[in-house]
């Protein structure tokens, strides 16, 4: 758990609208939570449930090789919390650009498949045509800046509908 105490560090990232006492997770919360390091913090949107894992990976270096799962830079599996936010801290190794994506393992069988929530930094509409075919979402639409400290992202899980991955309505 976060204390009143780092809420002033983090309001100074831009996270005032978030709550003070927000359970950051994942290895690295306490970069997060100290400000002392370049980090993302992941805020993860529009869970269908809280039952199965959440995975966080990011990417940096060359933008074509983002979202290769062997050049992932860190990639972290956390179980999300029963309520409340669920907000993952990821540390970088300094300032540049990165990509994030995430992955929710609905059945939690550890596998990929069409019954598991997707997503990405910036948002990106994912089709299953572009998945199948291999097509990435642009570096422009996925890119995350940092610099020296903590910055915030909110990624919206999608969940397969039709053709197309969709935000679940609830």
């Amino acid at each position: 758990m976060l204390k009143v105490s780092n809420f002033s560090m983090l309001a100074i990232a831009g996270l005032s609208a978030w709550p003070a006492n927000a359970g950051v997770i994942g290895p690295d919360a306490g970069v997060c939570a100290s400000d002392a390091g370049s980090a993302i913090l992941v805020r993860v949107d529009g869970l269908k449930d809280r039952l199965g894992p959440v995975r966080v990976r990011t990417f940096g270096g060359d933008p074509s090789t983002y979202f290769d799962k062997k050049r992932a830079l860190k990639r972290v599996v956390v179980a999300p919390p029963s309520s409340g936010p669920v907000e993952v801290c990821m540390a970088v190794p300094g300032p540049g650009v990165y990509a994030v994506d995430i992955r929710h393992d609905v059945n939690r069988n550890g596998d990929t498949d069409k019954a598991d929530g997707a997503g990405a930094s910036g948002n990106p509409k994912i089709s299953l045509f572009a998945i199948l075919f291999g097509k990435r979402p642009s570096a422009e639409r996925v890119a995350v800046r940092v610099g020296n400290g903590v910055v915030p992202i909110n990624i919206q899980v999608k969940y397969l509908q039709g053709g197309s991955f969709k935000a679940v309505t609830q």
